[in-house]
């Protein structure tokens, strides 16, 4: 019977099980020295990757709808949701994906910024129809800052002029050829934070480190700049705000271990917000000043509250899920001219959605429901945050996930998944794909947050800073691998590291120090070689870099910074490396990778390399976010549960 069928699908049928045998690769990826993906670890991890998640970009004030940004096919796009549990309507449609969306004030323009292939060389644009027009110069890189209150004009800052200094700039969005020069600064981290209410005078910030920050009131007709404070001082500010009375607000670590929400002035900071401790993380003030709304990151938690700006009374909003305020390229918090509070949150078991807060009566309205890829995510793991003395008696913290004992019973394999920054921070977020790690295959994951990381105040985020001190944030990682490796619920001999970025030579920095205590090491975006990721990172952002990791052009620094690098140690790594980077990545080339990577496997070591031609600084493109996460499946099945490659 087979022999009357047509010749081509005798072909198609004497072809298929070696091509369902295994998934197809992306184009853009180059994989080097890595197993084929079968399409039954595909088929089995589907559910996970379907995951989606809703970021809350602000209200429209024409419809009182709102902006949200989310995925539905391959990118990250943004959409209209026009009332509670409405339909999320896709308003872009762009193949690569959508970084941030600013409405006007009033609601009849939308500005997007997007840059292309991960290059970060983001561009401004209009989006109308479907359609994006550009605003910028199409080669520079572009950093939105604010709209002017009447909405007709856009402040940002532009690398335009030289590649390093981010200049700023006004433009009316509907003209472009109405864009100036307002101000020509030096350095990487400036930008316009805000207009006043005339817009007369814009608010400038100055960011030079996590620590250090400088605000400055802008003229926009003379481009005479006023610093509101001051210029020497190590002290942080973050987004500087015009209340409607003209007051400057911001949040500030002056005088204080932890970032206060407060008012600039003349004589230094007035704090008004009085929790002791933690982070103020973000806060927006309401269109009459009447209210502030803002969240206290409390050991990775965000708790919103509202204060009364005339009593000082606060409330606690406690109809929200336990979870967190993720970080945003705008307002987290925006405040609809008629007082509703909008903002997005995610925890363990929510994946990400956009809510609102009633500011009279606290009332929570969720408005989307994000999709979990058909998953009940109320049988996702809660962390346990674990705390523990490190080498100097600095207290040290992380989260743990333990996968369900009924379902994995015994000792467990276990991940230590480092975040990048260096001054990020860890928080109980939702896992999204690597659920499947707990759930489907029994393996515990850590997330730490060593030394330097943001949220514990400024002594901690400085006790990694400079070459002299890197090695310390490592030395916590032996801390918590000795409370770890303890743990009656964890198999001391099937431990991992991972890590992203900074996170990423951490990874490579484990494998240095401890490879005798670890099977793998997955290192993602990854910094090899400090002097050498210095000189050819990104020229907008190699001083703030210096600041944090060290200046390679002094001679004392640049010899500590060759000492601690993960390559000069290659000869210690001898667990098997997983290496995927970006080939367009500004801020950790392409190249940090290649080296360690040759280094590896001159030396007789194994080395996976996965490269994504078309991304930047991580992978936003699904496909290659999907095969990324398949390799390192493969891999841990490899390193961590003993499972040969098919």
């Amino acid at each position: 019977m087979i022999s009357r069928l047509p010749m081509v699908l005798l072909l198609a049928l004497s072809v298929a099980p070696a091509a369902l045998a295994e998934a197809p690769k992306p184009a853009a990826i180059v994989a080097d020295g890595l197993p084929a993906v079968p399409d039954d670890l595909v088929a089995a991890t589907q559910p996970y990757l379907q995951t989606r998640r809703a970021t809350f970009l602000g209200w429209n004030a024409a419809d009182q709808s709102m902006l949200i940004k989310t995925r539905f096919g391959a990118t990250d796009q943004l959409h209209v949701v026009a009332a509670p549990d409405g339909a999320r309507t896709q308003i872009s449609f762009e193949a690569e994906p959508i970084l941030a969306g600013a409405l006007s004030p009033n609601g009849q323009t939308l500005l997007v910024q997007k840059d292309n292939g991960g290059d970060e060389f983001y561009q401004l644009y209009t989006l109308a129809a479907g359609r994006l027009s550009l605003i910028t110069d199409g080669k520079s890189r572009n950093w939105f800052g604010a709209w002017s209150r009447d909405g007709k004009r856009v402040g940002y800052a532009s690398s335009r002029r030289n590649g390093a200094d981010m200049d700023l700039y006004v433009v009316d969005p509907s003209d472009p050829s109405t864009d100036r020069l307002v101000a020509q600064v030096s350095g990487g981290g400036w930008n316009i934070a805000d207009f006043s209410r005339d817009g007369t005078k814009a608010l400038v910030l100055n960011r030079m480190s996590i620590n250090r920050a400088v605000v400055y009131e802008l003229d926009l007709a003379s481009g005479r700049m006023t610093p509101l404070t001051d210029p020497v001082e190590q002290v942080s500010y973050v987004d500087p705000q015009y209340g409607p009375d003209g007051a400057v607000w911001a949040t500030s670590n002056k005088d204080s271990d932890f970032l206060r929400l407060g008012r600039i002035v003349r004589n230094g900071f007035v704090p008004v917000s009085t929790e002791a401790r933690w982070d103020v993380s973000d806060y927006a003030v309401a269109p009459d000043g009447g209210f502030i709304a803002y969240a206290v990151n409390e050991a990775g938690i965000s708790r919103l509250k509202v204060m009364d700006v005339a009593t000082g009374a606060v409330r606690v909003v406690t109809g929200l899920p336990e979870g967190v305020i993720p970080y945003s390229i705008g307002p987290a918090i925006d405040i609809a001219p008629w007082g509703a509070i909008g903002l997005s949150l995610s925890s363990a078991r929510v994946s990400g959605d956009a809510f609102s807060v009633d500011p009279t009566t606290l009332a929570v309205t969720q408005w989307t429901y994000s999709e979990t890829g058909g998953l009940d995510p109320a049988v996702n793991v809660e962390p346990q945050l674990v705390e523990v003395r490190s080498f100097d008696g600095e207290t040290v913290s992380g989260f743990l996930y333990r996968p369900d004992p009924a379902k994995f019973p015994g000792k467990r394999p276990l991940i230590v998944d480092i975040h990048g920054g260096p001054e990020g921070q860890t928080r109980p977020d939702f896992l999204g794909a690597q659920n499947y790690l707990l759930n489907e295959m029994g393996v515990a994951l850590f997330f730490p947050n060593v030394r330097g990381s943001s949220g514990f105040g400024t002594r901690f985020v400085n006790l990694d800073n400079g070459p002299f001190q890197r090695e310390n944030s490592v030395k916590d990682i032996g801390a918590f691998l000795d409370t770890l490796e303890v743990d009656p619920t964890l198999d001391a001999s099937r431990f991992a590291v991972t890590g992203v970025s900074y996170g990423g030579y951490m990874c490579y920095a484990a494998a240095v120090h401890y490879s005798d205590r670890l099977k793998g090491a997955n290192c993602y975006v990854a910094i090899s070689n400090f002097v050498t990721f210095l000189e050819n990172t990104q020229s907008y952002r190699r001083d703030l870099r210096r600041v944090e990791y060290g200046d390679e052009r002094d001679p004392a620094q640049r010899a500590q910074l060759h000492a601690i690098s993960p390559l000069t140690s290659v000869d210690k790594i001898t667990i098997p490396l997983l290496v995927a980077t970006g080939g367009n990545d500004p801020r950790v080339p392409a190249s940090e990778a290649d080296q360690i990577v040759s280094a590896v496997r001159s030396r007789g070591g194994t080395a996976w390399h996965l490269l994504a031609q078309n991304e930047g600084h991580g992978f936003h493109k699904k496909e290659n976010e999907d095969y990324y996460f398949w390799t390192s499946l493969l891999f841990w099945k490899q390193t961590l549960l003993g499972e040969a490659a098919r």
